[in-house]
């Protein structure tokens, strides 16, 4: 049961290493782009491929889509990146149902742990398998792996990584419980816990007063999807990539400096000898420099290319 890319691995993992996999559940084909044709999900191209039956239920709770499930007689069922389970479905199967999820649990339970885990500006995350039980991701672990957090990384690196770390998780844990020998650990909740809530538009506004290094950590953990943005001068710009200023002075760069629209100094240099435009931005404590970001309408550009022929 999964959806976006980030599940393709796992299934291609445990098609590949024989298991036999009797059905694909996967979201409804949903319109895309311009044109609104009918798009079908990463997963269901990959079970399309293999000539695996797909299940794509608008109510999972539908008692047409209960019967069907069941007469597939899975004894596992694993979701990757998939919606929220009714009882009725993730009871089903005799040997239960095992999700994984893209953090070291108890830690950033939620809908966008990769999100939030570089937002926080942690230095290790991870994956885990666990039994799926009432309260979301609350249930028994099985595996964890861990993952380094490293300071370059966005959630597009660390997505990358973790998917395939992910799906390695899932063949062991398969494996173990066809064998009958695995783990079943209770998660500590004793410890603080930070968690992962779903991220939406109004989540993402940059907000110029905190320190730089807190401000870096934001841009990563939305960049590249769905995008740290800021109004400048009235226009919306998404900001993907910025550098914290290394002499740590809370001065601008010689130059120009301009005033946005929300009040925050936009510092613009130029540097006549290489033809270079520099864009920097205040916080609380120094400036960024902002590398790469999309205008509202426009696509993606660094920097330098945006201002051959525009200006902010």
């Amino acid at each position: 049961m999964g959806t976006p890319e980030f599940a393709v691995p796992s299934l291609e993992a445990l098609i590949s290493n024989k298991f036999n996999v009797v059905a694909v559940v996967t979201a409804p084909d949903k319109p895309q782009g311009r044109g609104q044709k009918l798009g079908v999900s990463p997963v269901k191209e990959c079970a399309l491929k293999h000539s695996i039956p797909v299940l794509q239920p608008p109510n999972l709770k539908s008692p047409t889509f209960l019967e069907e499930l069941k007469g597939y007689g899975a004894h596992l069922q694993i979701v990757v990146a998939f919606r929220m389970l009714p009882e009725a479905v993730w009871a089903m199967p005799p040997l239960g149902t095992f999700n994984l999820h893209a953090s070291l649990l108890p830690q950033y339970r939620g809908a966008a742990p990769i999100n939030w885990a570089i937002i926080n500006g942690e230095t290790e995350t991870g994956v885990t398998t666990f039994f799926l039980k009432h309260q979301i991701d609350t249930g028994g672990i099985i595996f964890q792996d861990k993952e380094p957090i490293y300071h370059t990384d966005t959630v597009g690196t660390l997505y990358e990584r973790l998917m395939y770390k992910g799906a390695q998780l899932v063949l062991k844990t398969t494996r173990a419980i066809e064998n009958g020998n695995f783990p079943n650990i209770p998660q500590n909740e004793a410890q603080p816990l930070k968690h992962a809530p779903k991220i939406f538009k109004e989540t993402c506004e940059i907000n110029w007063n905190q320190p730089g290094r807190q401000v870096y950590n934001f841009v990563r953990g939305l960049s590249p999807y769905p995008g740290a943005w800021s109004v400048i001068n009235g226009k919306n710009y998404k900001i993907l990539k910025c550098s914290i200023k290394q002499d740590g002075s809370s001065q601008p760069p010689a130059g120009n400096t301009q005033t946005s629209g929300m009040g925050t100094d936009v510092h613009l240099q130029h540097f006549q000898t290489d033809h270079k435009s520099y864009l920097y931005m205040r916080t609380a404590d120094g400036w960024l420099s902002i590398e790469e970001f999309q205008p509202e309408g426009k696509k993606t550009m660094h920097v330098q290319d945006f201002f051959r022929g525009n200006a902010i």
